[in-house]
């Protein structure tokens, strides 16, 4: 099936990887790695970008989001992204696995920042001026550290990035209000839902069939996600469905009846429906809109 490229970090220029880190200044990220970043891709670690100079959009599961000097962009594992440059970017990115932070982090998740707890919450923000000369020399010093050999340098790094994500969700909370979490036992089954969504989400769309998985009821299940994500299960599943659909329609060269049967509807007419429902379009009339 023809889909969107999945990149990992070995995949990038090796004198900037070590392991599951990696680090660069911008624009020369961007000059190295054209030929497989140049359109829409997913990626299977965390990235964060900061931008000092430049301007134009970043998509990002459909979402277009405005690029300008102090905006930072957080990407979880599977998101759909591409970006159009209107003017030279400038500034620094970072990536890295979950295995990396959870090597020096045993005790922590990355689900405690706010712009990785929840697909809901946005994966961007917009640094003041004083802010932006805080978190520029931070990107500065971890992309200095990562192209050193000084002795304890991993764990120097991991701590940098620590740091500012600790300072990034304190901004964060405080310009987007993003939805929190209730409780530390209530992020836990919320972690646990969306991995279980994330491998079943083609085959199985019955809230029942994730709470069973779970070990709790369809109606406590419901309670963890509309207090903390004012969503349903259901809703949840099928939001889920529709992203996927939605990506296959425009990054893939399949058939409407194909794209339909890979999400586990076997009638097209059914789910032709249901994508309307939720999107105030059919499939082949959101698939002309690009």
């Amino acid at each position: 099936m023809n889909t969107v490229p999945i990149l990992n970090i070995k995949q990038f220029d090796q004198e900037e990887t070590q392991l599951n880190f990696y680090s660069n200044i911008l624009s020369r990220h961007l000059r190295k790695n054209e030929k497989i970043i140049h359109k829409a891709h997913k990626h299977d670690f965390y990235l964060c970008v900061l931008f000092m100079k430049g301007t134009g959009i970043h998509e990002i599961d459909f979402n277009t989001y405005s690029i300008k000097p102090g905006s930072v962009f957080f990407l979880k594992p599977g998101q759909v992204h591409s970006w159009l440059f209107k003017s030279p970017p400038e500034g620094f990115i970072f990536f890295h696995t979950q295995e990396f932070y959870n090597f020096y982090f045993s005790s922590k998740s990355l689900s405690q920042f706010p712009f990785y707890y929840s697909y809901k919450n946005p994966p961007n923000l917009h640094l003041k001026t004083t802010e932006l000369e805080v978190l520029e020399n931070r990107f500065k010093e971890i992309n200095n550290e990562s192209n050193t050999n000084y002795v304890y340098k991993n764990q120097k790094i991991a701590s940098l990035i620590n740091l500012t994500y600790i300072d990034l969700s304190r901004i964060y909370s405080t310009e987007i209000k993003p939805r929190k979490v209730i409780s530390s036992t209530y992020l836990e089954t919320l972690e646990a839902l969306e991995i279980l969504i994330e491998k079943f989400y083609r085959k199985e769309k019955s809230a029942l069939f994730y709470a069973n998985k779970l070990n709790i009821t369809t109606k406590h299940l419901n309670r963890i996600t509309k207090s903390s994500l004012n969503k349903t299960t259901t809703e949840l599943i099928s939001e889920r469905v529709i992203l996927e659909a939605k990506r296959l329609l425009i990054h893939s060269k399949n058939t409407l009846s194909i794209v339909s049967e890979t999400l586990g509807y076997e009638d097209y007419a059914y789910f032709s429906r249901v994508f309307k429902l939720k999107t105030k379009s059919t499939p082949q009339e959101f698939k002309k809109q690009f």
